[in-house]
C-alpha cells in the first residue's frame, strides 16, 4: 500500500489544491504586516540563504536570518519543532521536493504559499507545491582532453567504451539521483526508448517494465565512479593534471571553480535524449510560525530576480520564467534548458514510494 492511500482525499485537496489563481493582492499591505511582526528563521541547503536573508532584512526593515542546512536535516527540525510547539525554523526551502510531499505536506507541518501577483509568471507545474529554483545536474567532461563532449546518446554510457568512466554521486546516497529514474519513467520513458533505436538502430527488447529501467539496470551494470559529493565527481573528470577520461554527472554550480583554474569543465549539450535533469527545492511555510507574513513576505522575494539572485550565480533556475540567469553564470546552461529534464511534482509522491525500489535495482545491478 503505498503513501498515497494512506492519506485522506480532503487533505489531498488542501495540499494539492492546483496552480493558484489570480486573485486581489497587496503587497504593501503584506510589508505592513510583516514588519509589526517578529524576525524569521529561514533555512535552505545552500549558504546562499544568508546572503538572500541579508538583502531582505535590509529592502524591507524585517530582520531574516539565513541558516545553511541539509535536507534531512530540515525535515527532521520542522517535525521535531512542529510536534514540540516549539518552532524555529519559519521558512524551509527543501532540496527533496519527494521528501516534503510525503513527510510535511500531507501532515500539516509545513504548507506551500504561491505569491498571487507573480502567479502569472510562475511555471504552471511549479506550482503545487511551489518550486522556488532548481538546480540543474549535468553532463560534463575534461576540456584540456576532449574538443567537445564525448557523449552524444544517454545509452552511450552503457557501453563498454565507458565502463567504469562516468564519475557522480552515489543513487544509493542522493535521492535526488533516484528521483531521476523515476520523473523519466514517468515523464519520458518513450523518449529513453528512442533514444536507444537512435543509437542502436533497432527497437530496444527487454524484460523490464519500462525503457528507464533497462537504463539504469545497464548504466548501473557498466560500474559508474560513485562519489559522496558533486566536488568529488567534478575532480575525478577535470581537476589539474587529470589525464583519465572521465565524463561527469554533476551540478551546474561546479562550473564555478572554472574561473579559478581548479577545474576545466564542459557542458555537454546535444545528448540525446537529455544532458541532464532539474533537482528542485521546495519552498515552505512552517506550521506555527510566529509570523506567518513575514513568512510569505520572504516567499514572495525569493520568487524574484533580486531575491534568488545570489543563487542564479551558481545555475540555478528561477520557477518565475521573468527571471534570467546572469549573461556571466559559467556553465552556460541557461543555453540548453530545453535539452535538461524539468522535475515535476505531480508524481513527486510516486518519486518517494519507488525510491527503495530504484535502490534495489541500482544495488542489485551494480557492478565494477
Amino acid at each position: 500500500m503505498t503513501i498515497t492511500k494512506l492519506i485522506p482525499l480532503a487533505v489531498l485537496t488542501a495540499v494539492f489544491s492546483g496552480p493558484v489563481l489570480a486573485e486581489e493582492f497587496d503587497l504593501d499591505a503584506l510589508i505592513k504586516a510583516a514588519q509589526a511582526e517578529e524576525g524569521i528563521n529561514v533555512v535552505d541547503s545552500t549558504g546562499k540563504i544568508v546572503d538572500m536573508a541579508e538583502s531582505f532584512s535590509k529592502k524591507y526593515g524585517v530582520k531574516a536570518v539565513g541558516t545553511k542546512s541539509k535536507a534531512t536535516a530540515q525535515l527532521e527540525s520542522v517535525v521535531r519543532e512542529a510536534q514540540s510547539g516549539n518552532v524555529q525554523g519559519d521558512v524551509v526551502m527543501i532540496s527533496d521536493v519527494p521528501a516534503a510531499m510525503g513527510q510535511l505536506l500531507p501532515e500539516g507541518f509545513a504548507s506551500s504559499w504561491v505569491p498571487p501577483d507573480l502567479a502569472g509568471d510562475i511555471d504552471p507545474k511549479a506550482q503545487n507545491p511551489l518550486l522556488v529554483v532548481s538546480s540543474p545536474n549535468v553532463l560534463t567532461y575534461n576540456t584540456t582532453l576532449y574538443k567537445e563532449c564525448p557523449i552524444k546518446n544517454l545509452w552511450d554510457l552503457t557501453d563498454p567504451e565507458w565502463k567504469g568512466k562516468l564519475a557522480m554521486q552515489d543513487p544509493l546516497g542522493k535521492p535526488s539521483y533516484t528521483d531521476w529514474f523515476n520523473q523519466m519513467r514517468s515523464h519520458a520513458d518513450d523518449k529513453v526508448a528512442a533514444a536507444y533505436e537512435a543509437k542502436y538502430g533497432k527497437k530496444l527488447e527487454t524484460d523490464a517494465p519500462s525503457a528507464t529501467e533497462a537504463f539504469v539496470t545497464a548504466l548501473a551494470a557498466n560500474g559508474p565512479l560513485l562519489t559522496d559529493s558533486d566536488s568529488a565527481a567534478a575532480d575525478a573528470v577535470a581537476a589539474n593534471g587529470q589525464t583519465e577520461p572521465f565524463v561527469g554527472l554533476v551540478s551546474a554550480a561546479k562550473f564555478r571553480d572554472n574561473e579559478d583554474g581548479k577545474l576545466t569543465l564542459g557542458l555537454c549539450n546535444g545528448v540525446d535524449p537529455f544532458i541532464g535533469f532539474l533537482n528542485s527545492t521546495v519552498g515552505l511555510i512552517v506550521k506555527g510560525t510566529n509570523s506567518p507574513n513575514a513568512a510569505k513576505l520572504f516567499i514572495h522575494y525569493a520568487m524574484t530576480g533580486e531575491g534568488i539572485a545570489p543563487q542564479g550565480e551558481d545555475g540555478k533556475i528561477s520557477s518565475n520564467r521573468t527571471v534570467q540567469l546572469p549573461a556571466d553564470e559559467p556553465s552556460g546552461i541557461s543555453k540548453h534548458l530545453g535539452e535538461v529534464l524539468a522535475y515535476d511534482p505531480s508524481t513527486g509522491m510516486d518519486d518517494w514510494d519507488s525510491r527503495q525500489d530504484w535502490q534495489d535495482i541500482w544495488r542489485l545491478s551494480y557492478s565494477k
